[in-house]
């Protein structure tokens, strides 16, 4: 499910990005007054801003989703990683060494504390 998920979250990705790209700018309108040639586009004189809009809004809604339920897959997965096998801090007992447990160093110095002569 989660790999049908992020499939379809990177295909819409794909296509608002995609959406975007094709959209004019607001700024763009105002060379079609001067005769742009608005009349020979695809979606008709009217343009394809309502249509190209809509699908844009459509798209992202959809991407919201898909995006939002990527993010609860991976807090499922995140907790049942955590919580699975651990021991409870009840279970885990501090054992404490006793002193004949513990080793004892012992401490070796040598003979003579001067420096050796170098000749």
């Amino acid at each position: 499910m989660e790999s049908v998920i992020i499939i379809v979250h990177i295909v819409i990705a794909i296509g608002i990005i995609a959406l975007v790209l094709i959209q004019q700018g607001k700024g763009a309108e105002a060379g079609a007054s001067f005769g742009g040639g608005a009349s020979q586009t695809v979606f008709g004189s009217a343009g394809s801003g309502n249509f190209l809009t809509r699908a844009t809004s459509f798209f992202a809604v959809v991407f919201f989703a898909t995006s939002f339920s990527l993010a609860y897959f991976a807090k499922e997965r995140a907790t049942g990683i955590v919580d699975a096998g651990l021991p409870s801090i009840e279970e885990v007992q501090v054992v404490t060494p006793t002193e004949s447990e513990v080793p004892v160093l012992e401490q070796v110095l040598p003979e003579s504390t001067e420096a050796p002569v170098v000749d």
